[in-house]
């Protein structure tokens, strides 16, 4: 079986990747880098994002885990871009309170940054770039994106990050019933994720480098 290390710890993302890229790549194991922390060879440190793009910042991370771990990598960057906002908070999306990865706190400041906005005006989207980076140096980039507008209050449980207070434009359309992403399962959520697409995109590229 051939292995591919998506660069995270993150326990949800790696679930979530599974389940987004095992229909397109049969027999691949998919692992996060936790998988290698006790092997002193082939560990991986944290990655500064430095990039000022989602693609430059998934590079980085993919090349990070391509080199150390010797196997192919994957990872992605993705963020909440607001359109009065100029597409922030963008790359500083999880960390727009100043604090990486809280998100209640992120979340709070967004909403008191839009709540003069009216709701014609709190277009917004996610956006995630999906990096393949084989060992040899090959590169492979994709992007996906989830438009949608943003309520005023955070609505479900289900999700993470900004998932409260998005309702994706396809639940707005006739049939929809105005969900937030945070309360659409985790199938219907993948279905229409900028992640989901980003990574469905990416599929054909991975699985014609593992063969």
């Amino acid at each position: 079986m051939s292995t591919l290390v998506l660069a995270t710890r993150n326990a949800h993302k790696v679930g979530e990747l599974r389940a987004i890229l095992g229909g397109h790549l049969p027999g691949v194991e998919v692992v996060g880098v936790d998988a290698f922390d006790s092997d002193p060879d082939r560990a991986v440190g944290d990655v500064v994002e430095s990039g000022v793009t989602f693609a430059e910042n998934a590079l980085l991370k993919a090349r990070a885990v391509a080199a150390g771990t010797g196997l192919p990598a994957v990872a992605d960057d993705s963020g909440l871009c607001v359109d009065v906002l100029g597409g922030a908070p963008g790359i500083f999306s999880a960390r727009w309170c100043g604090r990486h990865g809280d998100d209640e706190a992120n979340l709070r400041l967004l909403l008191a940054q839009l709540a003069d906005v009216p709701a014609p005006h709190r277009g917004a989207h996610f956006a995630c770039a999906a990096a393949l980076v084989l060992p040899d140096g090959t590169e492979h980039v994709e992007l996906g994106s989830l438009p949608g507008v943003l309520v005023a209050q955070p609505s479900g449980g289900g999700g993470f990050g900004y998932d409260p207070i998005l309702v994706p434009d396809a639940e707005r359309a006739p049939g929809g019933r105005g969900r937030t992403c945070a309360q659409l399962s985790a199938e219907e959520k993948n279905a229409i994720s900028h992640r989901g697409a980003a990574f469905r995109a990416i599929a054909p590229a991975i699985a014609r480098a593992l063969g």
